[in-house]
């Protein structure tokens, strides 16, 4: 089998031309795409708005909604960096073909619950689907370099589409399905749509984990493919030597804490003081990742020639006007739809830099292991924000609570800028 996770190559970057996007990426790249993009859109539309109105009707309140909205992140949190190791040595096939098992399986199990409790349950097993899919597949875009016209920040950018192309769609259709069915009935939905992601799986290309075991940047790894403590140890402490893998980590960290507090209870104040509907919910998401969509390659570019650093910190000074403008957008479609766009925006400037800093950290053989950590650290953003913006919604009003909330970012835009030390585009 063609071994498309070969370290790159000497000499200088390849470049998209004018053979266009398609050409620059093998086929299993858009295999690889087609995948992640089916079953993450079905994910997304068990999330956001469903999930936080379902919670809310087997009885969860305000604190609670945010710990069933978290928890599914929590099992991302703790097994990324480990998954990522262990598919460092086993391959990558098995783990992601245990990811799909999940997406496709858990759904059908929601018509079942009946308490907060169980879904917190439910959540936190269906959550496991994630902490494979995350760091396995950026690992093995970020490892196609020998196959791939394009260059490693390319291909990331570009397979971000998949990624987040569901929130894009997945928010409008489950706010539209909610209008014509119950909770339960959309979870089924999620489900179906999960299982076609088998047919382009099926498709993708694979190197042999020995190959994989035995390749090191500098040389020194034996060509035992077996997965020992010592070498997942080992993975695991190469991964956390990156300082750049903690950096991005922690960036992402704090908006990833801002945007999962939104959408944890921005269908609440929407349907709530908004007085929107819950159809308007679902496009507030839409809208925000249409702009996310679009806005990406500007941000790698950005990264590129502006420097990492200048890109993130433009991205949370325009995501914290957004923030800032939700509070004051009252009965105005308009100003909530604006607050959207800006929210997509600044996502756009920022994920592509954080992505493409820890790709060029991470080694060849370790590059599953930073990958979960940097994912791990992310996750850790979407468990605290619901939770910690259910609490302060507990003693405070949406309007306090959201200007707080653009105040901290446009304060963290201004302390990453003032913290140039070194090349313009590292940290």
């Amino acid at each position: 089998m063609t071994d498309i996770l070969a370290p790159p190559t000497a000499g200088p970057r390849r470049q998209t031309g004018a053979s266009g996007i398609r050409g620059a990426f093998p086929a299993t790249f858009w295999n690889a795409f087609a995948t992640d993009f089916l079953v993450r859109t079905a994910y997304q539309m068990g999330k956001t708005p469903v999930l936080p109105l379902f919670a809310a009707a087997v009885g969860a309140g305000e604190m609670l909604v945010g710990l069933i909205v978290a928890v599914s992140t929590c099992t991302g949190m703790v097994t990324k960096p480990l998954i990522g190791v262990l598919s460092d040595r086993m391959g990558r096939r098995i783990w992601l073909l245990a990811a799909l098992c999940l997406f496709a399986g858990m759904p059908f199990l929601y018509r079942f619950v009946e308490t907060p409790e169980g879904l917190m349950a439910l959540r936190l097993i269906h959550g496991t689907a994630t902490a494979i899919m995350g760091p396995v597949t950026l690992a093995y875009i970020a490892e196609m370099d020998r196959m791939a016209q394009a260059g490693r920040a390319t291909r990331l950018a570009w397979f971000g589409y998949a990624r987040e192309g569901g929130y894009l769609v997945a928010p409008a259709v489950a706010g539209w399905m909610l209008t014509v069915m119950p909770p339960e009935e959309v979870f089924t939905i999620v489900g179906l749509v999960s299982l076609l992601a088998f047919i382009p799986f099926s498709f993708m290309q694979f190197a042999s984990p020995d190959k994989s075991a035995r390749r090191e940047a500098d040389g020194s790894v034996s060509g035992s493919s077996s997965v020992s403590a010592v070498a997942l140890l080992k993975g695991l402490r190469h991964a956390a030597s990156r300082g750049a893998t903690w950096i991005a980590g922690a960036l992402e960290t704090a908006i990833y804490f801002v945007t999962y507090g939104l959408k944890a209870f921005l269908p609440l104040f929407a349907v709530g003081e908004g007085g929107f509907g819950i159809l308007v919910a679902g496009l507030f998401f839409s809208v925000q990742e249409a702009a996310h969509l679009l806005t990406r390659p500007v941000g790698g570019w950005l990264g590129d020639r502006a420097g990492y650093k200048t890109a993130i910190a433009s991205g949370m000074a325009v995501l914290a006007a957004a923030v800032a403008l939700i509070p004051s957008a009252g009965t105005s479609g308009v100003m909530l739809m604006a607050a959207a766009v800006l929210s997509g925006v600044g996502q756009g400037l920022i994920f592509p830099s954080t992505v493409a800093m820890v790709g060029e950290a991470a080694g060849s053989q370790h590059m599953g292991a930073g990958m979960g950590i940097y994912g791990a650290l992310r996750n850790s953003g979407k468990i605290a924000g619901p939770v910690v913006v259910g609490l302060l919604l507990s003693v405070a009003g949406f309007s306090a609570v959201f200007t707080s909330l653009a105040i901290a970012l446009a304060v963290s835009a201004l302390l990453l800028l003032s913290a140039n030390r070194g090349p313009a585009n590292r940290l």
